[in-house]
């Protein structure tokens, strides 16, 4: 979690980034409201102390946090806030695909995120103001582009393989080696011993060197991903209308997240938009030149600057 000045109309090159803190998890829905609160106060007073600035000298907080689907959610946290921090500061929570859609835009709230990590979501927002997801329901839900989704369909691949219920695949080998595992049948134990999603979705480079090296069955599961992921974006832009009405106006794509990084051998990101735009043309790439984090504190700038009429 990042600190910046507020006095960021025109915001310089690098951002000034007074004091920055890591934490873990601070979704209620994964690790409960307790552990989520503190974790949430701790990175805060984290940031807060590594930039030596004083509590009483915050003018505005935004927190875009995993989890936060409803406004009953951004209440609940909000409430944890007013706990922490004086009345006069401002309090702004959103869900963390906003913070991301920040972070390629510089605070400014218009186009679409995509984000694919361990889980996928995209996220937009159009110029009058509205607002639309899709995805992010995790894997149970159908998030199939995420590294989640992915790396699941390759350990499946393998064990269909195995079998003989489907073609051999260069898998097999890449991802037993990963693991130091001598055959597929220890996969079974390796893959329910830790429920974490994010240990299965730490696979999908092996999926990425196995396209790079011909795999048929990789080569399939990647380009799937590639679809589900345009078709994620395409169901925020249709409900928005941020194409315009003749389907050609431009608009900001911003890809966030570890399986849309560049992968000179084979770029996610880049055939999500190239997909993307046969259907939009207006649609343009942007990656971030901040992290997610620094996006939620120039959103809390910009909040604080048009609530003051600063704008």
């Amino acid at each position: 979690m990042p600190l910046l000045p507020i006095s960021l109309s025109n915001p310089p090159d690098p951002l000034p980034v007074l004091g920055r803190a890591i934490a873990g998890c601070s979704n209620h829905n994964s690790v409960g409201e307790t552990l989520a609160r503190d974790t949430l106060e701790k990175v805060m007073m984290e940031a807060l102390s590594e930039s030596k600035a004083k509590l009483s000298s915050v003018k505005a907080v935004c927190l875009g946090v995993s989890g936060v689907n409803h406004s009953k959610d951004q209440e609940r946290i909000i409430n944890w806030l007013r706990d922490i921090f004086p009345s006069n500061v401002k309090l702004y929570v959103r869900n963390d695909a906003v913070a991301a859609l920040a972070s390629g835009s510089m605070g400014k709230l218009h186009g679409c995120v995509l984000i694919s990590g361990t889980g996928s979501i995209a996220y937009g927002c159009s110029e009058d103001g509205k607002d639309a997801r899709a995805a992010g329901g995790g894997p149970v839900l159908g998030d199939w582009g995420s590294g989640y989704g992915i790396a699941a369909q390759a350990l499946t691949a393998v064990v269909r393989a195995h079998d003989g219920r489907g073609p051999q695949t260069m898998l097999t080998d890449s991802i037993l080696k990963h693991l130091c595992l001598s055959t597929p049948d220890e996969l079974i134990g390796w893959t329910y011993a830790d429920s974490s999603w994010a240990r299965i979705a730490e696979l999908v480079p092996k999926v990425v060197s196995c396209v790079v090296a011909g795999d048929e069955v990789a080569n399939k599961i990647l380009n799937d991903a590639v679809v589900e992921l345009a078709l994620t974006v395409k169901a925020v832009v249709q409900r928005l209308g941020l194409c315009g009405k003749d389907g050609c106006g431009q608009f900001p794509v911003v890809l966030v997240g570890g399986v849309l990084v560049v992968n000179e051998s084979w770029d996610i990101g880049q055939k999500v938009v190239d997909c993307l735009m046969k259907t939009y043309p207006g649609a343009f790439l942007v990656r971030p030149k901040v992290e997610p984090a620094v996006g939620a504190a120039l959103l809390a700038c910009n909040f604080l600057m048009k609530e003051k009429g600063e704008e």
